[in-house]
């Protein structure tokens, strides 16, 4: 399938342009503005970086495996009474310091270090997938919005005419052509009609409350949603198109190489290792007093160094490392099987989403002929009473049937536009580059792990972690340059 950005092909929502015709503008809220917002401080997202870098730390410490060590000792002694009379000793002070070389360890460090690498290629997998799931709630908060607003548009437009109705029949009653029937069916629609359009109200409370808890910004004048990018056309593409770009399979890929190096790993406990090491030693002694021993008065000092070499060779260790290789073989067969499964998920959900997509444009189509055939069944209707052909209930039941036909098609649009989403999502191309989103910093997982990987000291640490994303909304809380990189050590 063509990587195309979102802005290219596809298909206007129509008709809800037609219904929200002049809310957007210069200054409206594009779909491309709510998802850079949601790119760069959606707390979902943020925390999601913050675990693979602490997977980055893995790789580093794996590594600490295989370099030098150094250390030093000091030890100060001061005698006692009961110390002096039977040694003569006042005090010693003795400093060393060694440095201690790993030379082999039977391929534990090459292991460790290949397994965390592939877990850091499976988390950068996962952020990827994390940042999809993500994105398509931030296009289905957005579209809800628009979606929602048009219904109390709708609802409004609707109790208005109801209003204009009971009016009418009033005045028609008052002049003895209806009756009181007429009046209290006018009246019942009329008040259906406000309920119908609280209930439009409350669900947009609560559309906008969730835009603001997905994108961080409270939902002003939206603008309409740019075309869909180019969507298969028949779910063997789709399920094509997932299997080989889908996240969640390239993350579970790299776990089962983890899980194996881990195996590899585990059987290094039971191969020597070899390791050299060098030390030097400063010792001074003082106060020793003559006591018939031979031993001299005065202060006794010297420097002491050695180097060698150390070979361990583990013999027996209590069936330790056997265990450790059949653990560290069955997370292999779990991640194996935990690989089968995600693939079936994902071409589940790949044809699932083709599928309700396809069912979503069906719904449209549908929905838009029942539009017009609805609307000219009310200026029919309308007619028809006007010469005492039909009765008002009969108009007031062609404009709730008029009512419902735009409603259903305005949710109809919003869950194609958000099913044609989740689609892209499902073949993996729902990500800051194949989005084509540009305005906002690009978040580089490779930056971090560099940075982790090269730092050597022991004293390095990060800043005080603070929260990217805000608990509070306000006018604007997308940060204006969002922390990407680590400090430098």
């Amino acid at each position: 399938m063509k990587r195309v950005g979102v802005v290219k092909t596809g298909a206007a929502l129509t008709a809800l342009a037609a219904v929200l015709a002049g809310e957007g503008g210069a200054q409206a809220t594009t779909l491309t503005d709510a998802l850079l917002a949601t790119y760069a401080s959606n707390p979902t997202l943020t925390e999601q970086r913050a675990q693979l870098q602490a997977t980055d730390e893995q790789a580093a410490i794996a590594r600490a495996g295989g370099r030098p060590t150094l250390g030093g000792r000091v030890d100060y002694t001061h005698g006692i009474r009961g110390l002096r009379v039977l040694q003569g000793l006042n005090e010693s002070v003795t400093a060393s310091a060694q440095v201690s070389v790993p030379l082999y360890q039977g391929g534990r460090v090459r292991n460790a270090v290949h397994a965390a690498d592939s877990r850091v290629d499976a988390g950068r997998q996962t952020l990827r997938a994390t940042e999809g799931d993500v994105l398509v709630q931030a296009v289905s908060a957005y579209m809800d919005v628009v979606r929602d607003r048009a219904i109390v548009e709708l609802n409004t437009n609707n109790v208005k005419v109801l209003q204009t109705n009971l009016d009418a029949t009033n005045d028609r009653f008052q002049a003895g052509d209806l009756t009181r029937t007429d009046v209290a069916q006018s009246q019942a629609r009329l008040e259906d009609g406000r309920s119908q359009l609280t209930t439009a109200r409350s669900n947009l409370t609560s559309s906008e409350e969730n835009y603001r808890r997905v994108i961080g910004q409270a939902a002003a004048s939206l603008d309409q949603p740019p075309p869909l990018p180019t969507l298969p056309d028949t779910g063997d593409k789709a399920e094509d198109t997932a299997v080989n770009n889908n996240p969640d399979i390239a993350a579970s890929k790299e776990s089962v190489k983890a899980a194996r190096y881990d195996v590899s790993t585990a059987r290094a406990s039971r191969m020597p290792s070899i390791s050299a090491s060098a030390s030097n030693q400063y010792y001074r002694y003082s106060g020793f007093a003559g006591n018939g021993l031979g031993v001299p008065t005065g202060n006794i000092s010297g420097n002491a160094s050695q180097a060698g070499v150390t070979l361990t060779l583990p013999l027996y260790q209590g069936g330790l490392p056997s265990a450790q290789i059949r653990q560290a073989q069955a997370f292999e067969s779990a991640a194996l099987e935990h690989e089968v499964a995600t693939e079936r998920q994902v071409i589940a959900n790949a044809r699932s989403a083709f599928s309700t997509y396809q069912a979503a444009l069906e719904v449209i189509r549908s929905s838009q002929e029942a539009l017009k055939a609805n609307t000219l069944a009310l200026e029919g209707v309308r007619a028809e009473q006007g010469v005492g052909e039909r009765q008002v209930l009969d108009v007031l039941n062609a404009e709730q049937e008029l009512l419902g036909s735009q409603v259903t098609l305005v949710s109809a649009q919003r869950d194609a536009y958000v099913a044609g989403f989740a689609l892209l999502n499902s073949m993996g191309l729902v990500d800051y580059k194949h989005l084509g989103l540009q305005g906002g910093a690009l978040y580089d997982p490779t930056v971090n792990y560099r940075h982790a990987v090269h730092v050597v000291g022991d004293w390095s640490e990060n800043p005080t972690p603070q929260p990217i994303a805000k608990v509070s909304y306000g006018p604007q809380v997308v940060p204006e340059n969002p922390p990407v990189t680590p400090p430098s050590n």
